[in-house]
């Protein structure tokens, strides 16, 4: 592996790769901060456009991981300035992120985003160059009970998301569940509350259910709330815009945990940034949250998730590279750009095509620190939205969110839809709601019955295959532990205690 690097290094530090890592970097991160376009739309867009100009295979390669990556970093923007999520591995940023920014802490918030994602990036990148070939033998054990139980797990861990109101937490995710069901059922054909409507015979479309759920929703409070106080129209006044070292150091626990749990789980085909995010974020909940200041702008809770995403995104190309398979849907889309090329990923491509794969690898080394030194310094240019008053901010929120669901569909029901989604959405927060446990429901729950199905066709119909193996036993072991033990703990300890009398 280390020789590979050392070739890899040696493809990616030409003038052409590295002009193309900086751009893609760059376009990610425009990419990213759009709601609605995110990384698959990015790499979508530039595809056939570096096969057309005759790029070299590393090349194109390269120019489009790091749309990916850079993409990853520009999604946190809108969650932490906006209150709307860039793409679903960007959610559980959402929940301390834009409260800083509420705070006047927009460009620490950015900053320490930035910082976060560069470790966790890193640790994920050194990981895939020590381990690749071990973690990839550990991702084939991982069938669909065992991604089944993964699932109820990252289910369960949602229980700490907010631990004051678990109730609604649960109702949220079910809630999520259904919306996700909608359409054309995979396995039978059957048609699922599609109400007679076509447009709804291929479910509801991830950009459609995101914009209308956080930005609509988002602009419809702006509106209340300036009606409402009758202020002039501004937003939170903007405070320091740099991130202390002493606030990264406070943080450097939950980067570093959320690091390596965000790269073992993005190592895992089909799960991805959302649980990756999800699953950091209540782990830190869990370990650090002593005074219940998660989710009110706990920069632990900012840092968590942040690590975690990009480790994922990291993490994704180990199967990618070493079995041909995707572990996201955007290395999905980068096995096409291989296949363009004809080259088949998996264990032959280290030695037959080395110049690729080291190239890709070294590149994600120099991308990373390319869009650290891009994102700090512009961590205060950026935090700058929150300056813009509501009279401008909001019809610009609207038009984004408007032009990104059209640009997709070209059809007015889709824009109908995001605007009766947002208006459910708006409904959800008057009542206390969070918004995270539906978009997560939302997006595992579709997972959860695709693997539940494939477990029971492989045993037919036989319930027990869900525990069978060693690895699916664990996962619901801890997935019931985590739901009792925050009941249990807190009754042996008064039952431990001294009576007064």
């Amino acid at each position: 592996m280390f020789d590979l690097l050392i070739e890899g290094f040696g493809v990616a530090l030409t003038p052409l790769n590295l002009g193309l890592a900086l751009l893609g970097a760059l376009l990610g991160t425009l990419f990213g901060a759009l709601p609605g376009i995110g990384p698959i739309n990015g790499i979508a867009i530039l595809m056939p456009l570096a096969y057309t100009l005759g790029l070299p295979a590393e090349s194109s390669l390269i120019l489009l991981a790091a749309v990916y990556t850079g993409a990853e970093y520009g999604g946190r923007m809108s969650s932490i300035l906006l209150n709307v999520p860039g793409d679903a591995g960007a959610v559980m940023t959402t929940l301390d992120g834009y409260p800083l920014a509420q705070r006047g802490l927009a460009g620490p918030a950015l900053g320490l985003s930035a910082v976060s994602s560069f470790i966790g990036a890193t640790i994920a990148i050194l990981g895939l160059t020590l381990f690749a070939p071990l973690l990839a033998k550990v991702a084939v054990l991982f069938g669909p009970a065992e991604f089944f139980a993964l699932m109820v797990f990252a289910f369960s861990s949602m229980s700490v998301m907010m631990g004051k109101d678990p109730i609604k937490t649960a109702i949220g995710a079910v809630l999520g569940i259904l919306i996700g069901t909608v359409g054309i059922d995979s396995g039978s054909g059957v048609l699922r509350y599609t109400f007679g409507m076509p447009e709804l015979y291929d479910g509801i479309d991830f950009v459609v259910m995101i914009i209308g759920l956080f930005a609509i929703s988002e602009i419809l409070l702006m509106l209340e709330h300036s009606q409402r106080k009758g202020d002039d129209g501004e937003l939170p006044v903007l405070g320091r815009v740099f991130v202390r070292l002493k606030e990264v150091l406070w943080c450097k626990g939950a980067i570093i945990r959320s690091g390596l749990i965000g790269f073992i789980i993005g190592v895992l085909p089909g799960t991805g940034a959302s649980v990756a995010g999800a699953v950091s974020y209540t782990t830190e909940k869990r370990l650090s949250d002593k005074d219940n200041t998660f989710g009110t702008g706990d920069m632990r809770g900012l840092a968590a998730p942040e690590s975690a995403n990009n480790a994922a995104a990291v993490g994704s190309f180990v199967p990618m590279l070493t079995l041909g398979i995707p572990g996201s849907g955007t290395t999905a889309v980068l096995l096409g750009a291989l296949m363009l090329y004809n080259i088949t990923p998996g264990p032959m491509m280290f030695t037959e095509r080395p110049e690729v794969a080291g190239g890709l690898i070294a590149s994600l080394y120099i991308g990373n620190i390319v869009l650290l030194m891009l994102n700090l310094p512009l961590a205060g240019v950026f935090a700058r939205v929150l300056t813009i008053p509501r009279w401008v901010l909001v019809p610009a929120i609207a038009i984004l969110a408007f032009v990104g669901v059209y640009q997709l569909h070209s059809d007015l029901f889709a824009i109908y839809l995001m605007l009766l989604i947002g208006v459910f959405g708006y409904l959800l927060r008057k009542l206390g709601f969070s918004l995270a446990p539906v978009i997560l429901g939302y997006v595992l729950g579709g997972l959860m019955e695709q693997n539940l199905r494939r477990a029971l066709s492989i045993s037919g119909g036989d319930v027990g295959i869900l525990w069978q193996s060693g690895i699916s036993l664990g996962l619901w072991v801890a997935a019931v532990l985590l739901l009792v033990l925050p009941w249990w703990i807190p009754k042996l300890l008064a039952a431990r205690q001294p009576s007064t009398r």
